[in-house]
């Protein structure tokens, strides 16, 4: 169901359509149809269309995890806009920054970040909706509540057509500069991603899919548009709980789930896991850090269900797939719990030695380019930073380090020095920007070390100012009243001098191997 579909927009348009009094999804205790939807979808787009909203123009909304974020974007989508969700952990200037540079017209916002407007300057915001049944919440700021406006205009499609080339999507990832790229996403990529996920992750009409990952992540909202594009049901989460997804997962019948091996561990030393119902379960998927082989074994017996890994980023979304065949702890084909799998459907991988552009063979390590239809548009309004990680010929460079033996692809490390924590990615130069202003700091590299719970955490190697004795804790807080909690350093080491090569460039390598020694994967 739903493989012809060519846009965005067609997903609810169908649904609605031909099957109106279908679940789409639960939301603590509430049940929204495929109809409903869709109509409300229409008034969300004759009020962007009221609002001065076009084709191409990008609509923000910032909230934990509320169904209201799914007919918005599809009422976008209906007009050719484009709806972007900022994450709601970064600081107030972070999100400011997001805002302005995708020059957001409008905002829908959770009654929880009305304080953060008071600290953003956004000259061209025109209007803020606030998802709340409180007016008085949104009157203490002057704004207008998300049912009242939506209320106020008929349910009549625009009847806008888009094309597949139109960006349909836009979600912010850090960059190496320390400034967040807005990563593009055509009807065209977004068609061939969700043709392939419904297929290894086993979507179809009578999916129960669990979406607990932030909305603004690929892994929250791709997920679950995936689902909605099969005509699935969706129990959405208003965030990661461990509790409450042990009495959700039984009680409503989940059959699907996606989680970062963080979460899993959660949930395994959650009291009650091991006694709970999870007959419903058909699969998880898991992906975006590694996962130990004793967690993997524990959550396979827990969960008594298919295993499914997953390797991608935003700009390219799902890459490679290792299926439930494949995870064979223990067993003669163990060794594939080392891959991340093989290509989907469509996807091309190759392996290329960065200093001479050649091609490698199997069993070289070299930096994994991928090439498909899901590959981006491009970074929005960042043409150098496009032409970099697009260099031409359909390709994409991942930035990650990595081998194919047999057609399976093994990551070794990054080319470049992303971390990723949880799931979240951290650039090290936008935490290093934000150290060196603290008094006490001569000079400062920030690297990824490994964690038993996020698969690595930020560490920040200090040079401290001669004569000063910073302390640890008190760098750790500087940090985060600049930047979100999940960039900051965890710890901080001090060092006499970074060690740098000729040229000045700090060597990374060099200051994360005595924390690696011994561990082969160090991404996933």
């Amino acid at each position: 169901m739903g493989i012809n579909f060519e846009t965005l927009s067609d997903i609810i348009r169908h649904h609605g359509a031909e099957r109106p009094d279908a679940s789409a999804m639960r939301f603590e205790g509430q049940r929204f149809t495929y109809g409903q939807w869709d109509r409300e979808s229409n008034q969300l787009a004759q009020a962007l269309l009221a609002e001065g909203i076009g084709p191409a123009d990008r609509v923000g909304f910032l909230a934990h995890n509320t169904p209201e974020y799914f007919p918005l974007l599809f009422g976008a989508a209906k007009i050719r806009a484009v709806t972007l969700a900022v994450n709601w952990r970064l600081a107030p200037a972070e999100m400011e920054y997001i805002l302005d540079h995708a020059d957001v017209g409008v905002l829908v916002i959770g009654p929880e970040f009305v304080g953060h407007l008071a600290a953003m300057n956004l000259p061209r915001l025109r209007k803020v909706v606030v998802i709340t049944d409180d007016a008085a919440v949104a009157g203490t700021a002057d704004l207008e509540t998300f049912a009242a406006w939506r209320q106020t205009y008929p349910a009549t499609d625009p009847g806008t057509r888009s094309s597949l080339d139109d960006v349909c999507y836009q979600l912010y990832t850090s960059g190496t500069t320390g400034l967040p790229k807005g990563v593009e996403v055509s009807n065209r990529a977004l068609v061939q991603q969700m043709v392939n996920r419904c297929k290894v992750w086993q979507f179809d009409a009578d999916t129960v899919n669990l979406v607990c990952l932030p909305l603004f992540h690929i892994a929250g909202s791709g997920w679950a548009v995936a689902g909605l594009w099969c005509g699935a049901d969706a129990v959405l989460l208003r965030e990661i709980d461990p509790v409450e997804m042990l009495a959700v997962i039984p009680a409503e019948g989940v059959t699907n789930a996606i989680m970062v091996p963080a979460v899993i561990q959660m949930l395994l030393a959650t009291p009650g896991a091991a006694d709970a119902d999870f007959s419903s379960f058909r699969n998880i998927v898991y992906g975006a850090a590694p996962i130990t082989e004793d967690v993997l074994i524990r959550a396979m017996e827990t969960f008594r269900c298919d295993f499914v890994a997953g390797y991608g980023l935003t700009e390219h979304a799902t890459a490679t797939y290792l299926p439930s065949e494949d995870h064979d702890p223990g067993g003669p084909r163990a060794h594939l719990l080392r891959s991340v799998g093989k290509a989907v459907d469509d996807v091309e991988i190759k392996i290329v030695d960065t200093d001479t552009m050649v091609e490698l063979a199997d069993g070289e390590v070299g930096e994994v380019w991928l090439r498909g239809p899901q590959v981006m548009t491009g970074y929005a309004k960042r043409p150098d930073d496009t032409a970099a990680a697009m260099p031409g010929d359909g390709w994409l460079r991942t930035g990650d380090a990595g081998y194919l033996e047999s057609g399976y692809l093994y990551l070794k490390d990054r080319v470049k020095d992303m971390i990723i924590s949880g799931g979240e990615n951290v650039y090290p130069a936008e935490v290093e920007n934000a150290l060196m202003p603290h008094p006490d700091i001569v000079d400062v590299a920030v690297i990824g070390v490994p964690d038993p719970k996020w698969g690595e955490t930020v560490k920040a190697i200090v040079v401290p100012r001669s004569g000063a004795a910073p302390d640890e804790g008190a760098i750790i807080e500087f940090c985060r009243e600049r930047l979100a909690h999940f960039k900051c350093p965890t710890s901080v080491d001090f060092i006499e001098v970074l060690p740098r090569n000729p040229s000045g460039k700090v060597l990374k390598t060099e200051l994360r191997e005595p924390y690696w020694v011994g561990i082969d994967r160090r991404i996933n």
